[in-house]
């Protein structure tokens, strides 16, 4: 079975496809960021991007995910290390506290944000609704999410401009 994890072409062995999800990326690939907190897909601790789309994979096993793009949040940063601008709006607003429903909050904001460059606060506050958070108390939250799109705008804009040439 193949996956195409984090910009890369993995070979999983069939005999993992009913492996759950939660349990292959943290503990076979040491992929940590997705965190199993609920155990029912309704907190958002374990979110990740299915072919750009949110998926809590608590309760998904390997082969749900066979074929499909999959984007952690270890995926995020650039090769050297470099946060994404996404990443680095959490840090630079204070939305991260302790940390836990963070990877699963920025891969639920950048699939958002791939889709909405333009968003307002309603509609970051309806986006990340499915993720809970009880830290920040949300606001640092949707401040970063609100910079961030700031770089979507651009991003849009520079792939507009390019599909026109």
């Amino acid at each position: 079975m193949k996956l195409h994890l984090n910009g890369r072409d993995l070979d999983v062995p069939d005999a993992l496809g009913e492996r759950r999800l939660i349990e292959f990326l943290r503990d076979d690939l040491d992929l940590t960021g997705a965190k199993n907190a609920c155990d029912i897909g309704a907190c958002g601790a374990c979110t990740i991007l299915v072919d750009d789309e949110p998926l809590k994979i608590c309760i998904k096993r390997v082969k749900d995910v066979a074929g499909h793009r999959v984007l952690t949040i270890e995926g995020m940063a650039a090769p050297d290390g470099t946060l994404h601008p996404l990443q680095q709006a959490f840090v630079e607003r204070g939305a991260i506290q302790c940390g836990f429903c963070t990877p699963g909050m920025i891969l639920v904001a950048h699939a958002f944000l791939l889709k909405n460059p333009h968003p307002t606060r309603e509609q970051i506050r309806k986006a990340i609704n499915g993720n809970l958070c009880r830290c920040t108390g949300y606001q640092q939250i949707i401040d970063a999410i609100e910079q961030a799109a700031i770089y979507y705008r651009s991003a849009a804009a520079a792939q507009t401009q390019v599909s026109q040439t």
